[in-house]
């Protein structure tokens, strides 16, 4: 079975009264039938019913043994990190996104966990960056927001070579075009507020791990940490998982057309989207990735703020907006906005001056979408241009 058949289907049929629907058991706590005995749930944040079915859902989709539900993308990450001990160190691509590079650099720094950020499409700057106390390298692919593509393959057999965990941030690509798990991968985090959720109405994050002893190790932090996703909530991302590939698989179509696109227009410099086939990343895309995804990063040729500011004020479709894949098209500003937490010293190395934006192409149609990119760029480029000149014009005249 294809997996959105399978996962529609595993989706169980509640057993007390027929519903098609997972019920959602919004409760604090659970009856004993007698000291210590109960039926496998005592108390919410310990394990919810609700709950259970998410992460049994993302565990099967992800291909991977135990599912972890958390309140938030940040959560997750937070609760991978915290397999860690003082002394560790993590290897990381040196674009990833500025919550996690500022999750790595402040509070774990604090606590004895240093982090050496490379560039992950380069083997032997991993090599060189192993030490004695490597426990971990952190994956992004794609990367947000520049989108290059790190090989996760290549990356695996490293990491299993030297006896490292790999973990790989699966947000933008989601379970329904890559599996990191089958490609390597011992865990796999998502930021489900995204394309899992898909109607920027939820927060939420989700891990997996390959081994069932990884995932006690991560339902133990879990527990004790206490950042967990309500039953609400985790009803609301299994209904995101029915709808995912049918949203993904059209969320790509629409950022291919709109790649291909912004590639022919004279105002914008750089496009990256790995879809296009002259993306650095692209073979390696086409090689793990059923889908490109609906994420498209470019750079205008007037690369300052300014520039940046009138163009991202003058969509009416794209609004201008934090996150990303949901059914409605947002702009965002990563220098000011997603990685506003990166320092400027340090956005050359992750790709991000202020003329680059990021778009994250929802499900509206296609030639909508291209014409509002379109009357912006009218407004906010040309027509100031050809005003500057009108004016020259009169002051030489």
């Amino acid at each position: 079975m294809s997996l959105t058949t399978e996962l529609i289907h595993s989706i169980p049929v509640d057993e007390a009264t027929g519903a098609i629907s997972v019920p959602i058991y919004q409760t604090t706590t659970f009856v004993h039938s007698s000291p210590g005995v109960h039926q496998g749930y005592d108390y919410t944040r310990s394990g919810n019913p609700t709950r259970k079915v998410l992460e049994d859902l993302i565990a099967k989709a992800e291909k991977g043994a135990t599912g972890i539900a958390f309140a938030s993308g940040m959560a997750a990450v937070d609760a991978v990190l915290k397999l860690l001990k003082a002394g560790d160190h993590v290897i990381a691509g040196n674009d990833i996104y500025g919550g996690t590079y500022r999750l790595l650099t402040t509070i774990f720094k604090n606590f004895g966990i240093t982090t050496t950020f490379v560039d992950l499409q380069n083997e032997q700057e991993i090599l060189l960056a192993i030490k004695p106390n490597t426990r971990l390298v952190w994956v992004e692919t794609p990367t947000n927001p520049s989108l290059k593509i790190v090989d996760i393959r290549k990356v695996a057999a490293i990491t299993k070579a030297h006896h490292i965990l790999l973990c790989v941030d699966n947000t933008f690509a989601t379970p329904v075009a890559q599996r990191p798990i089958e490609l390597g991968a011992d865990l796999v985090v998502h930021s489900a507020t995204k394309y899992i959720g898909g109607h920027s109405d939820v927060i939420s994050g989700l891990v997996v791990t390959a081994t069932r002893e990884l995932g006690e190790q991560v339902l133990f932090v879990q527990n004790a940490s206490g950042a967990v996703l309500s039953p609400i909530e985790s009803w609301l991302l299994i209904r995101g998982l029915e709808t995912l590939e049918l949203r993904f698989k059209q969320h790509s179509y629409n950022a291919q057309r709109i790649a291909e696109f912004l590639s022919e227009e004279s105002w914008v410099k750089e496009v990256y989207y790995p879809g296009l086939k002259v993306h650095d990343g692209h073979k390696v895309a086409a090689g793990q990735q059923k889908y490109f995804g609906g994420i498209v990063s470019f750079r205008l040729h007037d690369d300052s703020f300014e520039a940046a500011k009138k163009f991202t004020t003058s969509t009416k479709l794209f609004k201008l907006a934090e996150s990303l894949g949901g059914i409605k098209s947002l702009v965002a500003h990563p220098a000011t906005m997603t990685h506003a937490s990166i320092p400027k010293e340090r956005h050359a190395d992750f790709g991000i001056t202020d003329g680059l934006l990021r778009l994250s192409v929802g499900l509206e149609d296609a030639e909508d979408l291209i014409a509002d990119l379109k009357q912006a760029s009218e407004k906010s480029i040309h027509q100031p241009v050809a005003a500057q000149h009108a004016s020259y014009a009169l002051q030489t005249s």
